[in-house]
């Protein structure tokens, strides 16, 4: 068979066999393989139309539109796999108890509440672990994700259960099915008022996706209109038909508000697992699970809540999570206690990472520190070249027309920064999932956990990108910079408003009738407190000038404790003045609000009328 030519150089043509590549390889790797010249094949991609450098990440499709030139068939191995071949490579086995029948333990079920937003998922965890996570959250959605255990009595004996707190609402898709994965059986919550509505249908399929069991809670009984039978003929359509009927599938009639038949659904759950599944574990190998969640913490550095799936996992062993390593320095159970151990389907808080590892990321221990590191690092490199390499999915926007009728595609750059990396990574996911079309390109070129940065904005500058920053603020002089360099970064505290705006703004459809502008910002220095006042903040002002009566909110370590505070009084020494300026000392009275601490600090703006552009 004839060889191509291109450019007196005869390349060596394939017969059809497949070549392996990971994803995001480079032209030097493909040439590797079939023993070419890189430059060669840059000639090549260049007589196709494409220019890509020898060392570029590049596409599958452009992987495997080389490969059918060169007549070779190209095989993209998938992260899984790469990531299988590279532990094998260290001797290691992920996802097996090693040992025979006589190793594996019994451990408790692992459960996910999943079901339409504002059925009652929060409120029924809350009634759970008879704490109120309700109050704290904004939009009344989970925000975060956790994992604890729960004890519940069936038939005399004490049975363990242990729950993943994944998010509820529609935008969370990602981090939902990846919950599924990590679970053995999934509650469905349906509000016996509602009945059974769009989310209900995503979160079943995702739970028939995982192949795990479902048992119904149906929810809101108390309520006026509440209609538990209707709920059990609705499901019967989507294959969940109720014991009572004939079925497999136990319901279960609570109300989480009040409190009534959670014992009856925490037995459910746990009379389902015996009858479906073999829940056992080898409790003596080294610990293997999953990375729930992660954040920066203030002092304690990078933490990780994981799941143990099989092994124990314990203070001082060296684990890999995702592209992050470390010895573990401490351990924390759901209840904030330090433990020196936690065996099979136990969720513990990790100290001693060298980062922040992914939701949802494996993790493992390993035998040395030397191991865990290189683990970590060909594992970042992986996923660097994938990101580079990543097609991103197109928007289509209504205000583009100009833009088109020149013949022109728009690139919609986005950096995300937020307070932990299962957020993050679901308002990525969200916003490349928005209306697809051909028009313009949305990319997201950089996430991360943490305050916004002066090298976020640099990397905006120098790619007209915008910044959301969720639950986080920027820090440092990244507000000035970023109003230097005109880069637009918009803060949410709830996700699905962030997705409803920006798509909004990409259709043109936002009528921005407000912006809001930063006035100032004060440091705390010290805090006086006043039997008649409250806590009186005593404060330098860092940037701009605090005028009183206008709106404030405190951000402590780069995330935003409270908003919508009022500066209701502000003094200079025995003075009431109605403003203080950059440099000069002060005291600022936030009204009913006294929860401030030295370091923290106060930014206020107000809201300006922004004409329609």
């Amino acid at each position: 068979m004839q060889a191509p030519s291109v450019g007196g150089v005869m390349l060596p043509r394939g017969g059809g066999e497949s070549i392996r590549l990971s994803r995001g390889a480079s032209l030097t790797d493909f040439a590797e393989k079939i023993g070419a010249n890189p430059a060669s094949l840059v000639a090549v991609m260049m007589n196709l139309g494409e220019m890509v450098t020898a060392t570029q990440s590049v596409s599958d499709e452009t992987l495997t539109l080389l490969g059918d030139e060169m007549n070779y068939r190209v095989q993209i191995v998938s992260p899984e796999e790469e990531d299988r071949e590279l532990l094998e490579s260290f001797s290691i086995e992920f996802g097996e108890d090693e040992g025979g029948e006589e190793m594996l333990v019994s451990r408790p079920p692992v459960v996910t509440v999943m079901g339409h937003v504002d059925h009652g998922k929060t409120r029924l965890l809350d009634a759970i672990r008879k704490t109120n996570v309700v109050a704290g959250e904004a939009g009344g959605i989970t925000q975060h994700i956790g994992a604890y255990q729960v004890a519940t009595e069936v038939n005399g004996e004490e049975r363990a259960i242990t729950f993943i707190d994944t998010p509820g609402h529609e935008a969370f898709t990602a981090m939902r099915a990846r919950g599924a994965k990590s679970t053995d059986i999934a509650i469905l919550v349906v509000a016996a008022n509602d009945g059974v509505m769009p989310q209900t249908i995503e979160a079943l399929n995702h739970a028939k996706a995982a192949d795990v069991p479902i048992v119904v809670a149906v929810n809101k009984i108390d309520v006026e209109g509440a209609d538990p039978t209707k709920v059990r003929g609705q499901l019967t359509e989507f294959g969940l038909v109720a014991e009572e009927y004939g079925g497999d599938t136990m319901f279960v009639d609570i109300s989480a508000k009040q409190g009534l038949h959670i014992d009856s659904l925490l037995e459910a759950v746990v009379l389902t697992a015996d009858a479906s599944l073999d829940l056992r574990a080898n409790a003596e190998q080294d610990a293997q699970g999953i990375a729930i969640e992660a954040h920066l913490d203030r002092g304690r550095g990078a933490v990780a809540t994981v799941l143990v799936q099989r092994g124990t996992l314990r203070v001082g062993d060296t684990m890999v999570a995702g592209d992050a390593y470390g010895r573990v320095r401490a351990m924390l159970d759901d209840k904030g206690q330090n433990v020196e151990e936690a065996g099979p389907s136990t969720p513990v808080l990790v100290l001693g990472l060298t980062n922040v590892p992914g939701a949802g990321d494996n993790f493992l221990v390993v035998d040395e520190d030397r191991t865990a590191r290189q683990i970590a690092e060909k594992r970042a490199a992986r996923e660097r070249n994938a990101a580079f390499a990543k097609r991103t999915r197109r928007v289509s926007l209504e205000d583009l027309d100009k833009v088109l009728k020149a013949g022109l595609v728009q690139d919609l750059n986005i950096i995300i920064k937020g307070d932990a990396s299962g957020s993050v990574e679901a308002l990525e996911s969200s916003l490349l999932q928005l209306d697809v079309g051909e028009e313009v390109d949305i990319r997201i070129l950089h996430r991360g956990v943490g305050a916004v940065t002066e090298s976020d904005i640099n990397l905006a500058t120098g790619s007209d990108a915008i910044v959301i920053g969720f639950n986080v603020r920027a820090e440092g002089r990244a507000t000035q910079m970023a109003e230097r360099e005109g880069v637009d970064v918009r803060y949410y505290s709830v996700i699905y408003q962030a997705i409803e705006e920006i798509e909004a703004a990409l259709k043109g459809m936002l009528k921005p009738e407000y912006e809001e502008v930063e006035l100032g910002t004060a440091e705390i220095r010290e805090i006086f407190r006043s039997s008649k006042l409250g806590n009186i903040a005593g404060v330098l002002i860092r940037s701009g000038e605090v005028k009183r009566n206008t709106k404030a909110r405190l951000i402590r370590d780069g995330k935003v404790i409270a908003e919508e505070l009022n500066i209701v009084g502000l003094r200079r020494f025995k003075d009431d003045v109605t403003e203080i300026r950059e440099g000069f000392e002060g005291g600022i009275n936030l009204g009913n609000f006294n929860d401030i601490k030295i370091d923290d600090v106060i930014a206020t703006y107000e809201m300006r009328e922004k004409p329609r552009g």
